[in-house]
């Protein structure tokens, strides 16, 4: 799998600006490209899988694709919190293993797509025994508040195996 730790040149115009959907989760504000995001929707009940890791929550059908749905709390180990009408799903198109899938990611709300200037774009610092730092592919700063933002690719690829968790352990 391919591992991008640096923050890619992928552009919303001309001036070098990246579009970031911005959502909150936890009490933080993460980021993912817009050229990631498929669609934004309010939390919708999802048919459980047997046997599938925590943060899977299931999947739904959506226009006759199935699309894995995560809590990404769960994912980052935060506590998990009560749906609500402002918790939505956010569908991601994703390139893994040669070919274009779909992967849902639930978070607390959505915020807002910013255009972060490459100046305020920073890779994310090395912090060696932090799960889940394999998540972030750079920090950013958008009106005097830090973005942490997310490697949507990767988001997918960890626990993609039901018994993922057990060969990790073993």
């Amino acid at each position: 799998m391919h591992n991008d730790t640096s923050p890619r040149e992928e552009t919303g115009g001309g001036d070098g600006a990246r579009k970031v959907l911005t959502f909150s989760l936890g009490g933080e504000v993460y980021g993912v490209d817009i050229l990631r995001v498929m669609e934004i929707r309010g939390w919708s009940p999802v048919t459980r899988l047997p046997q599938s890791p925590e943060s899977l929550l299931g999947v739904l059908n959506l226009r006759g694709v199935i699309v894995p749905i995560v809590d990404l709390r769960i994912r980052f180990g935060l506590a998990a919190a009560e749906f609500n009408a402002l918790t939505v799903t956010i569908v991601l198109s994703l390139e893994i293993g040669g070919a274009r899938k779909e992967y849902g990611i639930v978070v607390d709300s959505v915020r807002d797509v910013v255009d972060l200037a490459p100046g305020s774009i920073r890779a994310a610092p090395e912090v060696g025994g932090v799960r889940g730092n394999e998540f972030i592919e750079a920090i950013a700063t958008h009106e005097e508040q830090m973005l942490i933002l997310l490697n949507a690719e990767s988001l997918a690829a960890p626990e993609s195996s039901p018994n993922l968790a057990a060969e990790q352990a073993a």
